[in-house]
């Protein structure tokens, strides 16, 4: 179990630093400015690989925690807020966007299976990297958390 929340953990936030490297730090904010569509990197096989990312790396923590069953409800919880979440976006995004975005939707899954892109998309690493520090740290927290619960329960 701590191998596959490990994994799940590391693949998370490695999906989240590539989606942020190309959408930049936007991708922190909740409000209605849409500067440009992204369709590079990640984006160019889902619509919403930060929110795929966020579901992986907290199920990880769950596994990590020795609770499968807290895994899988972050997964539920997360999954039933990121649908109302998606929804605003994306009603948000045809406004702005139009018929680009349309055309977007209609080559790129919401989720999984989009037909990728021919576009050379170009990524900000360093930004990506600056952007993703609070996630690594709360993160980190989480597991540093675990271990002191583990530590303590083998000294009890």
């Amino acid at each position: 179990m701590v191998v596959a929340g490990v994994l799940l953990l590391a693949a998370g936030e490695g999906l989240r630093l590539w989606g942020v490297a190309h959408i930049g730090a936007v991708s922190r904010t909740r409000g209605d400015e849409v500067a440009r569509l992204v369709e590079g990197g990640p984006f160019a096989w889902s619509r919403n690989p930060l929110y795929i990312g966020n579901l992986m790396l907290w199920s990880g923590v769950g596994l990590l925690a020795g609770r499968p069953l807290a895994a899988a409800v972050v997964v539920l919880v997360l999954a039933v807020h990121y649908r109302f979440v998606v929804a605003w976006e994306e009603e948000n995004l045809r406004a702005r966007l139009g018929a680009p975005y349309e055309a977007y939707t209609a080559r790129v899954s919401r989720w999984f299976g989009g037909r990728g892109s021919t576009t050379k998309a170009s990524a900000d690493w360093g930004g990506a990297f600056r952007s993703e520090r609070s996630t690594v740290l709360a993160a980190s927290l989480m597991v540093a958390a675990i271990q002191l619960r583990v530590v303590a329960a083998r000294l009890a």
